[in-house]
């Protein structure tokens, strides 16, 4: 399994923008289709990007189409998750999350089976 460690969280004002960083350990993460996801107080965990392992594909969820960008370096062994134009109800938990020869529309549906997971970053956005 991949480890994950996410940073880049924290407070921002509505319409500023935060970078998320999830480094990853392990050997297999070149191989790894990427996602980030994010759960809100009293709500289920959401997807909200993924990559897939080359990078050469992403895919994101309606909410953050236009604001958010996934990318990721492969030497570095990181994917990173840019947010701009951010929303009160951007706020939430976020998750970085790796799986092993899936796609990036598979890695879109909430699942923990066969995947690693990091702990999260807080992302609070003040109105």
């Amino acid at each position: 399994q991949v480890q994950l460690v996410e940073s880049g969280g924290g407070l921002v004002q509505a319409g500023g923008s935060l970078r998320l960083s999830c480094v990853a350990s392990g050997r297999t993460f070149d191989s790894s289709t990427m996602g980030w996801f994010r759960q809100a107080p009293g709500k289920e965990r959401e997807f909200v990007a993924a990559i897939s392992w080359i990078g050469g594909s992403t895919h994101y969820a309606d909410s953050v189409k236009g604001r958010f960008t996934i990318s990721r370096d492969n030497v570095e062994n990181t994917v990173y998750l840019q947010m701009n134009s951010l929303k009160p109800e951007d706020t939430a938990v976020y998750y970085c999350a790796a799986a092993r020869w899936i796609t990036v529309q598979e890695m879109s549906i909430m699942t923990t089976a066969g995947r690693s997971w990091g702990r999260g970053t807080q992302v609070t956005v003040s109105s």
